[in-house]
């Protein structure tokens, strides 16, 4: 295990030595700083960002969006597929609401609810109606799984549907929605982000971002954001994974 491990982190390291390498090519074959800063300058950069307080406090701003829009989209994605477990009409009914809210453009999405809300609200409230189908779709498909391998056994003990819910399809599902929650906190962040840019969310991420593309353009800071934005990332990515390694831990 140790040792998978280790060729693990061997070739992470070589992706990274590639990216770098890509980028030092790129730098150099495009020759103009304005659209391609160096990773020096692009260092430099996050060194001055991290130094200031409005940098941080957009940080936390942006970070809070995204984990109450998941925590909401998680609790509501998990109820409604418990439901339509339950449910046939429930399920043939949202079948078709779902796919609305996963084929509607985000684009659209985000400039349809600046205007009914406001600035602030309105990327949370798009990384929420964005991740509610994924949930939906993950906690359904994991209920159905269990229905399949446990379903007549339930039934053949007469087990009431309270202690199904709750003793069965939650404990039996979440490592598996725990597995696809460090990828859909990672994809919230994204769409957070998007949604900060569009909408010019004061004291977020998205708006640095847009302030140094637009007002006085500054590449570098640019690229610096778009790293802190990658590296946050990653970092929701693995507590994700870590959560799952815990809960499985802990049932075992």
């Amino acid at each position: 295990m140790k040792k998978n491990s280790v060729i693990s982190l061997i070739y992470s390291l070589l992706a990274l030595a590639s990216l770098l390498l890509l980028w030092a090519v790129a730098y150099f074959a495009v020759g103009n700083e304005y659209l391609m800063p160096s990773f020096w300058d692009t260092a430099a950069e996050a060194a001055r960002l991290l130094s200031e307080a409005f940098f941080w406090r957009a940080f936390g701003l942006t970070l809070l969006r995204t984990l109450i829009s998941f925590l909401v989209s998680a609790a509501l994605g998990i109820l409604l597929a418990v439901l339509a477990s339950l449910s046939r009409g429930l399920r043939a009914f949202l079948a078709p609401v779902v796919s609305v809210l996963r084929t509607v453009p985000t684009m659209a999405v985000i400039l349809l609810i600046v205007l009914w809300t406001n600035r602030t609200v309105a990327p949370a409230i798009v990384t929420l109606l964005v991740l509610l189908p994924a949930v939906y779709a993950a906690a359904l498909a994991a209920i159905d799984e269990v229905g399949k391998e446990y379903g007549d056994l339930a039934a053949a003990f007469r087990v009431p549907r309270s202690r199904k819910i709750f003793k069965m399809y939650l404990p039996l599902v979440a490592p598996e929605l725990l597995a696809q929650g460090g990828p859909l906190l990672s994809m919230g962040l994204k769409i957070t982000v998007s949604g900060e840019v569009l909408s010019l969310t004061m004291r977020s991420l998205g708006y640095l971002m847009q302030q140094a593309q637009v007002n006085y353009p500054n590449i570098p800071r640019l690229f610096a954001l778009t790293i802190v934005v990658i590296l946050l990332g990653f970092l929701l990515e693995g507590l994700g994974a870590l959560a799952r390694k815990c809960i499985v831990r802990w049932r075992r």
